[in-house]
């Protein structure tokens, strides 16, 4: 399994929300590169990096920030966040980014994320954010009228090869992430998934290792210590 340190941001700034609230902010760092390093030294591989600025209306306010990870850790980076058009797939990707991760536009967009999906494959993977069963979109601030069996469906239909997943109801609550959840829907389909939310202890990065899950997002449980991201590393190498 893949983990994937989380760094969220608002203002250039590595921000947390609590259940997707934007007036439930916390702010961890001013420096987002220099958490992009640390992940480097606890042996991580790879970062989830969201735009929440651009999650909410729908642009790149953070562009410059999101690249400046990339180029100076060296990781593998996927991004989410306000992706909405193909000029900004290109964008990122042409900016060196590996994986754009549409979440707005894949509910309300059919035909650009076929097209997303035709031309650039496994660069192109899927957000599908979950509240009290239906996809939420606009940065979670509206519930569509989509299932989440209906959206996986869909997707595996067109060729989506990643799902980043989350419930929202345990993002940022240090609950424990929903086992249940993630056990359902990797058996169910045929693609990799990667567990987001609530990922809040050891126990839950192994629960989510056992069932071979394609990769975890590790999000406040690292800023608040609650995870030690060395020991998670290789507790799933």
């Amino acid at each position: 399994m893949i983990l994937f340190p989380a760094i969220d941001i608002v203002d250039g700034k590595a921000v947390r929300l609590f259940k997707g609230d934007y007036d439930q902010m916390t702010v961890y760092s001013d420096n987002p590169v220099e958490i992009a390093f640390d992940f480097k030294d606890c042996g991580a591989t790879a970062i989830h990096i969201v735009d929440l600025e651009g999650a909410k209306d729908g642009n790149t306010p953070n562009f410059d920030t999101v690249i400046k990870i990339k180029k100076q850790a060296g990781l593998f980076c996927e991004i989410g966040g306000g992706i909405r058009s193909m000029e900004v797939v290109e964008k990122y990707l042409d900016a060196g980014i590996d994986r754009v991760i549409l979440g707005t536009a894949a509910v309300e967009d059919e035909d650009f994320l076929s097209a997303a999906v035709a031309k650039y494959g496994e660069k192109i993977a899927v957000g599908a954010d979950i509240r009290d069963g239906y996809i939420a979109v606009k940065g979670w601030l509206e519930r569509s009228q989509v299932t989440a069996d209906e959206f996986f469906e869909k997707m595996q239909q067109i060729g989506v090869k990643t799902i980043i997943c989350t419930d929202i109801s345990r993002d940022g609550a240090m609950k424990g992430t929903n086992l249940d959840l993630y056990r359902t829907m990797n058996r169910r389909y045929q693609v990799n998934i990667t567990a987001s939310g609530g990922v809040s202890s050891m126990d839950d990065v192994l629960a989510l290792n056992d069932m071979k899950m394609y990769g975890a997002i590790i999000g406040k449980a690292y800023y608040t210590g609650a995870i030690d991201l060395r020991e998670a590393v290789k507790a799933v190498q």
